[in-house]
């Protein structure tokens, strides 16, 4: 837009230039590699992955290096980049009882059948700034533990014992993608937790603690939190069969919440439900507790106006790169709607003027 004003497309050019100095910084010191990005700032890329619908950690690391580290960005880079792709078919589902976990924590259950895997995480640590990772050259030693290729079942599936959660049907169809198709409202559970699982985590944050403290009828409990590799397949027509066409790191969130029975449904147990790319634990957690509150009118629930529970709400601002374009945009020339508006302030100020004179006469 810039390109129109006299001299803009050179102001640009200049603009991209400092940019890029910028983004290199003080070239006496080393070059921030992708792959230094991809395996030290792990957590950010996996943030740019799930918002921006691609899993591929190198591309992230690489949107976020181009980005200064601004992550909105680098998943617009990441979502641009991926609309340029072509697309070969559709994967089946992971199946995420055979997950190979890293992390397993629950905390409606204290034994559990695997057992509760703490895995890496900062919930136990100390929020005291650690001077020792200044240091150059700093190497710690980390115990990882293996994990094996194994049948993890759900641990929210033992309440099924007795009858106390609701169970989740499958209609059979395909879902609908959002990647491929608008978003309508009214949009069923599939759209809506495709929405949020790329909608942005500080907003889902928000609206997630706002049904906490009792903005939505939501008293959850985190059923099962695991993060850890699926395996991803995709079935090949001219075989008859699918094939393994990789892997990825995903976490997945079940919380319980407590239902006192509708006209519909007796008192149980309900799910709210979150799956993301990477171990991205805030954002699964804030998804499931989201969605649980949208499902209030499948419930029978009341509707408590609380913004959680309104989808149209929900769905139209979560996503980051439509509210940034959008808010972003107004910086921007409008010089000839400003103008505009100019005049229309003019004219009517010189109408109340004279308004204010017949009235004094």
């Amino acid at each position: 837009m810039y390109v129109a004003v006299k001299g803009g497309e050179k102001a640009i050019d200049n603009a991209h230039a400092w940019l890029s100095e910028l983004r290199r910084g003080d070239e006496n010191v080393l070059e921030l590699s992708v792959d230094q990005i991809r395996e030290q700032l792990s957590l950010a890329v996996n943030r740019v992955m799930s918002e921006g619908s691609l899993f591929d950690p190198d591309l992230a690391a690489l949107a976020i290096k181009q980005s200064r580290g601004d992550l909105i960005e680098a998943i617009f880079l990441i979502r641009a980049y991926r609309t340029t792709l072509p697309r070969f078919g559709y994967s089946a589902p992971i199946n995420t009882d055979s997950m190979q976990c890293t992390r397993r924590i629950s905390a409606t259950f204290k034994d559990i059948p695997g057992g509760q895997i703490l895995g890496p995480t900062f919930d136990y640590t100390h929020r005291l700034l650690d001077f020792k990772l200044a240091a150059e050259g700093n190497r710690t030693k980390a115990q990882s533990q293996k994990t094996e290729a194994k049948s993890t079942p759900h641990i929210t599936e033992f309440l099924n014992k007795e009858g106390l959660i609701q169970t989740e049907n499958d209609d059979g169809s395909d879902p609908p993608d959002l990647t491929r198709e608008p978003l309508e409202i009214p949009a069923n559970r599939a759209i809506r937790l495709q929405a949020l699982s790329r909608s942005d985590e500080g907003f889902l944050l928000g609206l997630a603690y706002s049904t906490q403290r009792g903005y939505a009828r939501n008293h959850a409990f985190v059923g099962e939190l695991r993060i850890g590799i699926c395996s991803v397949e995709m079935d090949i027509p001219e075989l008859g069969f699918s094939i393994e066409i990789g892997e990825i790191e995903v976490t997945e969130c079940e919380t319980v919440n407590q239902f006192v029975g509708s006209k519909k449904e007796p008192p149980q147990f309900t799910r709210g439900y979150g799956l993301v790319f990477g171990q991205t634990e805030r954002k699964a957690i804030s998804m499931a507790l989201v969605d649980r509150a949208m499902r209030w009118k499948e419930l029978g629930e009341e509707n408590k106006n609380a913004p959680a529970q309104d989808a149209e709400f929900v769905l139209y601002h979560c996503d980051n790169i439509q509210a940034t374009g959008f808010l972003e945009h107004i910086k921007l020339p409008h010089y000839v709607d400003f103008q505009s508006e100019i005049e229309l302030v003019r004219k009517l100020r010189k109408a109340a003027d004279q308004n204010k004179k017949q009235e004094g006469k």
